[in-house]
């Protein structure tokens, strides 16, 4: 099915970029997105208009199928060519590899059938592993994994490819199923938690879904660069509130972290990474986004793939394509990026591997 998708329905939607998007049978599953009537008031009073061109329980001691390093994580292809400048910085991938986990109840769309408390398919799995090891990131974002032997996983499987992050951080939010990772050449030396964690909404305390990861990453030239990821709350319609207003509450929580950060140090080295279920021009990224030609803002790296275009998510349900992954960079990092060398991956396996695809960052 999702090969069908890929070689004979994507070729008439690739030109097309909605603002709706999803997966089918995954936490990012969208089902439709309802207008919100009672989106808090003050949120376009908080942030000023700008053109930004751009978010089965974990249970750590479960069995996870014992496939061997060498079948999981095949040889990469050679590295892509790296600037000069790239190559004495830092090279940043974010991306969520779509449930990376043990579901209840998964479906497999090669064979058709669903089973019960099952893994990634293995096959999805090594293509994950293909495309980071073959880019030969520094640093690895990573959203929707499951368990912490899940991270584990995939940096030994990293490691068995070539490409060994020995550092490691670790966490999630109110959510128990899916959680937050990264993965570093460099030592972590410090980690940290928002201090507001909770919104309220129609009367109701919620607590933010993903949480937010926060680590220090420390690089052999001295530099500290600071990592914010998230993985906000989907586009799939929920009992216990509007979705679109959920996201929204998540943001300005993350925002309200950004704040307290840039207010503690001017000069923070400060990325924001992950995928935020929603497109650009939403009141979602604009609060991520904050106000134009001020201190706070955090620009959206703009990137495309080798085909030039932008989209990072397909719904294959509804053949959507829509971009919900960004890298944000704070306003003294910003001039470290080399933008030529940033890109979206778009390797042929990348559909085997996750209905999204990671976006790289490269910085001098």
């Amino acid at each position: 099915m999702k090969s069908f998708f890929r070689d004979q329905l994507a070729p008439f939607f690739y030109g097309a970029i909605f603002l709706l998007g999803g997966s089918f049978l995954t936490s990012c599953d969208k089902k439709g997105s309802q207008s919100a009537e009672n989106v808090l008031p003050t949120i376009e009073e908080s942030i000023s208009e700008n053109s930004a061109t751009v978010a089965a329980s974990a249970v750590e001691n479960r069995t996870i199928a014992q496939t061997t390093v060498a079948d999981m994580a095949p040889q990469p292809s050679a590295a892509p060519p790296v600037s000069s400048t790239a190559a004495s910085g830092l090279r940043f991938l974010a991306y969520n590899v779509e449930n990376w986990l043990i579901m209840e109840d998964r479906y497999d769309f090669d064979t058709r059938k669903s089973s019960k408390n099952a893994p990634k398919p293995e096959k999805e799995r090594a293509s994950v592993i293909s495309i980071v090891a073959s880019e030969k990131p520094d640093v690895f974002g990573v959203c929707e994994i499951g368990a912490k032997t899940d991270l584990l996983e995939i940096q030994a499987s990293l490691k068995a490819a070539g490409l060994d992050l020995p550092h490691m951080h670790f966490t999630g939010g109110q959510d128990t199923t899916r959680h937050l990772g990264i993965l570093s050449r460099y030592p972590i030396i410090t980690t940290a938690e928002p201090a507001e964690k909770v919104y309220k909404l129609n009367g109701k305390d919620y607590q933010i879904q993903r949480g937010i990861l926060d680590a220090t990453i420390k690089t052999p030239d001295g530099r500290s660069w600071r990592f914010l990821g998230v993985h906000l709350k989907s586009k799939r319609d929920v009992e216990d509130g509007d979705q679109e207003q959920m996201r929204i509450n998540e943001a300005q929580l993350l925002r309200k972290h950004i704040d307290s950060i840039i207010a503690a140090d001017p000069k923070a080295r400060l990325l924001c990474y992950g995928d935020f279920n929603d497109t650009r021009g939403t009141s979602t990224i604009r609060i991520v986004t904050g106000p134009n030609n001020s201190p706070r803002n955090m620009m959206p790296i703009g990137v495309k793939d080798s085909r030039g275009l932008y989209w990072t998510h397909f719904w294959a349900k509804e053949d959507v394509y829509s971009r919900f992954d960004y890298i944000f960079v704070s306003q003294d990092l910003k001039n470290d990026v080399s933008f030529q060398d940033c890109k979206i991956l778009d390797p042929e396996n990348w559909n085997d591997a996750s209905d999204h695809r990671a976006v790289l960052g490269v910085f001098r």
